[in-house]
């Protein structure tokens, strides 16, 4: 039997917040909204994509969750964006405000720079050295 990563769990602050912010800036589709009782939805971002990991926002429900919004990896780099337009993602992501935490640069691997998102995890955005050649 094959095993697949099918979600990723954000902790976030606010399901409509964050909905907005990484559908607008980010690109992402939301998959699924539905809600499970009056706090807890089932939120599902990603893209639609066969196989491809998603988002499950989950909303903070406890003071040790809320301390770990943004924090969720002790600071390093948490998610990491693949894509084939990596200039435009850039100007997007600097058009509405995102903190650049390095780059870009070129890597063995391709062309990244780290960003934060609203709540203060790191995403690298990686343009793989396959896209670039493909220019």
């Amino acid at each position: 039997m094959a095993t697949l990563l099918a979600h990723i769990a954000i902790i976030v602050k606010d399901y409509d917040e964050a909905i907005a912010y990484y559908t607008k800036v980010l690109g992402f589709e939301l998959i699924e909204d539905t809600a499970l009782s009056d706090t807890k939805r089932w939120v599902i971002l990603g893209n639609k994509m066969q196989n491809s990991c998603q988002i499950l926002l989950a909303k903070a429900t406890s003071e040790i969750q809320e301390k770990a919004i943004g924090n969720q990896s002790g600071g390093r780099v948490f998610l990491f964006l693949h894509t084939n337009e990596f200039e435009a993602f850039k100007e997007r992501l600097l058009q509405n405000d995102v903190k650049i935490i390095n780059g870009p640069r070129l890597e063995s691997y391709g062309r990244v720079l780290v960003f934060e998102d609203l709540y203060g995890n790191h995403w690298d955005l990686i343009e793989p050295i396959k896209s670039l050649n493909e220019h």
